[in-house]
């Protein structure tokens, strides 16, 4: 199933970001379930959240997935949401 995860940073935390993006990528390349995956961008074009599609057996995989993902144990988001999606294009 796929799995998009919407997450908004909270204000003026786009140091925690930086500071943890390079394990948050080396995560996404080890756990072999992301799909896509980029950050959500204001109107100047700064980071300001990310979007992440898993392609996962379950709902709770994928929290576990979200749990575990270095910008969430960071304290990064100020609040995250997995939805069930379903890919009609691409």
């Amino acid at each position: 199933m796929l799995v998009a995860l919407i997450a908004h940073d909270k204000p003026d935390s786009l140091s925690i970001r930086m500071d943890n993006r390079r394990d948050h990528l080396a995560y996404i390349q080890s756990t072999h379930v992301v799909q896509q995956a980029g950050p959500l961008l204001d109107p100047a074009g700064t980071m300001i959240g990310s979007m992440v599609i898993l392609d996962v057996d379950t709902m709770e995989a994928a929290q576990r997935w979200a749990d575990n993902d270095p910008y969430t144990r960071a304290g990064l988001f100020a609040d995250a949401q997995l939805v069930h999606w379903n890919r009609v294009i691409g």
